[in-house]
């Protein structure tokens, strides 16, 4: 023979031709990606939440506990505002040189707040004396309470007040609108803003009126309360900004 022919018999294909290869190309299950990516971020979501919970929960666990798990028989002396009222972000205010203070650097700590003119009469006299010994008679939780002043008008201060509030730890005194104090503090009815106590939360709550004419000892049991309700999440001071 003059040659061999590498075709196989019978196939009909031309002699030394290599059949071309096939190459099927197969798409990802799409659907099934996106039911993945469903499941990563609901249970990211998932994660937020429960870490959201559990920084809160010591908050919430302090509030249950005073307003809800309390024994028969025990009540508040003061009114507890519900619902509680957060301080106004916008909350005009200012030290008494004139500069502009933050609501804000406010918060982090109790605060037992007098509201009254700069002239201060007798029954503020008497508030801002019983504001100083009820503080001090919180013994070691004492530092956890500022002692706050919102002078509601233009009037200066005498220099005794002005000694007087400076001895000791002082009172913070500030000056803000009585209209912008009066959307969110209120007194009771037949009163006025100047004859009540008022108790803010350290996450800037007014959460508590404290009557006119208040009785020291009812009032501190009240803060001794407050303060051991939330000592798992309150400190004393406040965090450097």
């Amino acid at each position: 023979m003059s040659g061999s022919n590498s075709s196989v018999p019978g196939s009909g294909a031309p002699p030394d031709v290599a059949t071309p290869l096939s190459f099927t190309v197969h798409s990802m299950p799409a659907p099934a990606l996106a039911d993945d990516v469903a499941r990563r971020t609901a249970r990211g979501r998932l994660k937020m939440l429960l870490i959201l919970a559990i920084c809160a929960a010591p908050v919430i666990a302090s509030y249950f506990v005073y307003y809800v798990v309390r024994p028969q028989g025990r009540s508040n002396y003061g009114e507890l505002i519900e619902p509680l009222r957060p301080m106004p972000a916008a909350l005009p205010l200012a030290d008494l040189d004139g500069r502009t203070v933050a609501p804000a650097a406010l918060r982090d700590q109790w605060l037992l707040v007098v509201v009254a003119g700069g002239a201060c009469d007798a029954q503020c006299e008497k508030l801002l004396w019983l504001q100083r010994q009820i503080r001090e008679t919180l013994g070691r939780d004492k530092d956890r309470l500022d002692k706050v002043w919102l002078v509601d008008d233009d009037a200066p201060l005498r220099d005794a007040t002005r000694a007087a509030v400076a001895a000791g730890t002082p009172v913070t005194v500030l000056r803000s609108p009585h209209d912008a104090l009066a959307e969110w503090l209120a007194p009771a009815p037949g009163r006025t803003l100047a004859q009540h106590l008022y108790l803010v939360d350290p996450l800037g709550h007014w959460m508590l009126r404290v009557p006119a004419d208040p009785e020291p000892a009812r009032l501190k049991r009240d803060l001794e309360r407050l303060l051991r309700a939330s000592a798992s999440w309150d400190q004393p001071g406040r965090p450097a900004r």
